[in-house]
């Protein structure tokens, strides 16, 4: 068998058409293929299952996750079009892969219980998470003119990058980023400002609670502290945000300067600057405290798919639920309108993710077999000449992967390389853990599919006029910036 070095058949499937009615509907059709995957979760796991054994599966299981990661990356540059179309298509193609042998090669209760780990336990907390974010941050509109000056855009890239950590980078720059066009729509040359724009407050910013970025969260569902990253990032992030908005105010005052701007006048048209949405930042609180209670509580579990789910992670999810519908109902339609409010992005999430969460379940149980594993060749990579953990080497293996695939994925394959164990990690390994989170947070800046809100600024730049660099050119700005200071934090806080 390809997939398997010690395969358990136990249960083919046959697959057949299912014909219906077409009075039935166009959607009903376009869901089968999604219906069809989601079946045999609901197969009755009646044996104990057993953990999925990575030391004996082979490298094709990690083909599914492979070949998502390089589609999210590539399709949307080489064939745009076809991926907007076809992005849910290709997510369940991928995810297809992993659960056909899964349930072929191994036995229900095991097969179920891996998938009802990455659904119930991950994916799920995961989307609802950001949708409830997505929803809230939607609702909050900063209004009013601003002149872009050097002073004032560098103040709106601190406030962005403060802001980030408690609405998450997508909000974060949701909310921010056209008052900071607006600011600067009468400039020549306004590119670099939204370049910094992603940088900091769709990237960097986002460090420190898992509200802040995908990565951070993934690691609060796995046991990690929800101040943890607040602790071991700080210094980190600060160092970074503090150089970074000096050389921003550096360079746009030469510029600014260069296109002939003076500090700017008042005039009878400006508004003034004004929050609006404020009982939204009321719900943001709402989220902050059911995830910490949701981390506090001992209310018992409840089996679910073959996996034991904490009742009280059951009542966060329903908490973000509820938040989502609250904030739909209180936020006026002109609020939502003025941020140009879309459920098209978490809709590409969602979709994307469940294929994510689906097809890394093998490549986790790889991992987790270590040097037994068939990916003992890059637990060498990041492993010191003694079995010790090469701190560098995470940060780096991980940031540079984060920049051109996902973050988040990407994330949790380091942090099973480092251990797994969120305990460990979190104090015998804490520099294990600091270097996997740092590199997956900060490094997401170096491409603009490094971060989902990097491509998102992009395109609203450039509806906007800016004259937005391509790709390469994009990168060429990350690498010149970016690379020296991430070789110099690693100089100073991973050497």
């Amino acid at each position: 068998m390809p997939f398997s070095k010690a395969p358990h058949p136990s249960r083919r499937f046959a697959s057949g058409p299912f014909p219906l009615p077409a009075s039935r509907g166009e959607g009903i059709r376009r869901a089968l293929p999604a219906i069809a995957l989601l079946l045999p979760l609901l197969w009755p796991a009646q044996a104990q299952a057993a953990e999925l054994n990575g030391a004996e599966l082979l490298l094709p299981w990690a083909v599914p996750f492979l070949g998502i990661l390089l589609s999210i990356a590539l399709l949307p540059l080489l064939a745009h079009d076809f991926w907007e179309h076809h992005q849910g298509k290709i997510a369940a193609f991928w995810a297809a892969l992993v659960l056909l042998p899964l349930f072929t090669l191994f036995d229900s209760a095991t097969a179920t219980a891996a998938i009802g780990h990455a659904i119930v336990l991950e994916y799920i907390p995961f989307i609802l998470l950001l949708l409830a974010l997505f929803t809230v941050a939607g609702g909050i509109v900063l209004r009013g003119n601003l002149h872009g000056s050097p002073a004032v855009n560098t103040g709106l890239l601190a406030i962005g990058s403060a802001l980030a950590s408690f609405t998450g980078t997508t909000g974060a720059a949701m909310v921010m980023i056209r008052p900071l066009l607006r600011a600067n729509d009468d400039r020549k040359r306004n590119a670099h400002v939204v370049i910094f724009f992603i940088f900091l407050v769709a990237n960097i910013g986002g460090s420190l609670t898992p509200l802040g970025d995908p990565p951070l969260f993934l690691g609060f569902l796995r046991g990690v502290d929800f101040f943890w990253t607040t602790e071991h990032l700080f210094l980190e992030t600060l160092f970074l945000v503090a150089v970074l908005l000096v050389m921003f105010f550096i360079l746009d005052s030469i510029i600014y300067r260069q296109d002939g701007h003076s500090k700017p006048d008042p005039t009878p048209d400006d508004e003034r600057l004004r929050l609006s949405g404020g009982l939204n930042i009321v719900l943001l609180g709402v989220i902050i405290g059911a995830i910490l209670l949701s981390a506090s509580a001992s209310l018992g579990t409840v089996r679910i798919l073959g996996v034991d789910a904490e009742i009280a992670n059951i009542l966060r999810d329903l908490v973000m639920i509820t938040v989502t519908f609250v904030s739909l109902a209180v936020t006026p339609k002109a609020d939502r309108e003025a941020n140009a409010f879309s459920w098209e992005p978490i809709k590409e999430v969602a979709k994307l993710f469940a294929g994510i969460f689906i097809t890394i379940i093998p490549v986790l149980a790889m991992l987790k077999a270590g040097q037994n594993g068939v990916f003992a060749p890059l637990v060498a990579l990041v492993s010191s000449a003694d079995g010790s953990p090469n701190t560098a080497a995470y940060f780096w293996l991980t940031g540079m992967l984060s920049a051109f695939l996902d973050n988040a994925p990407t994330y949790l394959v380091f942090f099973e390389l480092g251990g797994g164990d969120p305990q460990e990690l979190m104090y015998a390994k804490e520099m294990t853990l600091t270097a996997i989170s740092a590199g997956a947070v900060f490094m997401g800046a170096l491409t603009y599919i490094g971060n989902a809100p990097n491509f998102m600024v992009y395109s609203i730049a450039r509806r906007s006029g800016v004259n937005m660099p391509g790709f390469f050119g994009y990168m060429l700005w990350s690498v010149t910036i970016l690379l020296p200071l991430f070789a110099l934090l690693t100089f100073i806080f991973y050497m």
